[in-house]
């Protein structure tokens, strides 16, 4: 069970810094968008703070305690979901254009 809800929340965090290095790229490569560059930047590190946290709970889930189980599902489903809830917030911004 640690696995599989470490594994969603890695993927989910790496999801989200995808999502900035895409846009990231394609904003440096069309004229006029510094802004858009400059705001996936800045975001760059909440993306890599949740991807080092999920990467520690799988880290964490591979030992032989329920202990540490327990301790890795709970940091996992953190790391997921403020990944998530961070990607999803970058969205609505881009998608508005508040950025």
């Amino acid at each position: 069970m640690a696995l599989l809800v470490t594994l969603a929340a890695v993927v989910v965090a790496g999801g989200h810094a995808a999502y900035l290095a895409m846009l990231n790229s394609a904003a440096s490569k069309r004229a006029g968008g510094r802004p858009a560059a400059a705001f996936a930047k800045k975001r760059l590190p909440i993306a890599g703070v949740g991807l080092g946290v999920s990467l520690l709970a799988l880290l964490i889930s591979t030992g032989d305690s329920a202990g540490a189980d327990v301790f890795a599902i709970l940091l996992g489903a953190g790391g997921g979901v403020g990944s998530l809830k961070a990607l999803q917030s970058t969205q609505q911004t881009f998608r508005k254009g508040e950025y």
